[in-house]
């Protein structure tokens, strides 16, 4: 099982987040953007985020949990590089979508809601995608991967995703500056 990771007190992001809000000092009804920059910054809003904003606005933990909690936007639970959905509608279900779900758990070690300990994968089960016709199907980011009927397909799908973000990783790190730059054919 992955945890969240802890962000620092003394984290960059911090800084920033410091710098915007107080451009917001004296305004009214300044909780959704406070959370709306922290989550920019950092990708979720952690209770450690919480608290920083309370301290720094005034406006209390149980308050901007309210409200972060409340609009679907903002995500309290970090997630990975790439969010598997299962469907779990009652056509996906009925053609073995539990199966699926599990096995991808099983591969990833983790649980429902939870990032891969390398951070690149997170799973939630879905109401339903609205491919029912192509029933079971999970989605990778935008991706949708269809009559997921053999379970070992999966492991392959999420090598696929591990290759790709390596290939990625190498030839940014290969280039100068970090960046990848194509060959001159000259």
């Amino acid at each position: 099982m992955c945890q969240s990771k802890q962000i620092e007190v003394n984290d960059p992001r911090f800084l920033e987040l410091d710098k915007f809000l107080e451009k917001l000092q004296g305004e009214k009804g300044i909780a959704m953007m406070a959370l709306q920059k922290a989550q920019q910054l950092f990708g979720y809003l952690p209770l450690e985020v919480h608290k920083h904003i309370s301290a720094r606005t005034g406006i209390s933990v149980a308050e901007l949990y309210g409200v972060s909690s409340f609009y679907s936007q903002f995500l309290l639970e970090a997630e990975g590089k790439h969010r598997i959905s299962v469907c779990m509608g009652t056509a996906c279900y009925v053609k073995g979508a539990q199966n699926v779900l599990d096995k991808l758990c099983e591969l990833l070690e983790i649980k429902v809601g939870e990032v891969s300990a390398d951070g690149l994968f997170s799973i939630t089960a879905a109401r339903c995608i609205g491919c029912c016709g192509l029933a079971p199907v999970i989605m990778i980011d935008e991706e949708v991967y269809a009559n997921i009927v053999d379970l070992n397909e999966l492991e392959q799908i999420l090598d696929n995703y591990r290759l790709k973000d390596a290939a990625v990783g190498a030839a940014s790190l290969a280039s100068p500056g970090g960046k990848a730059e194509a060959e001159d054919p000259a």
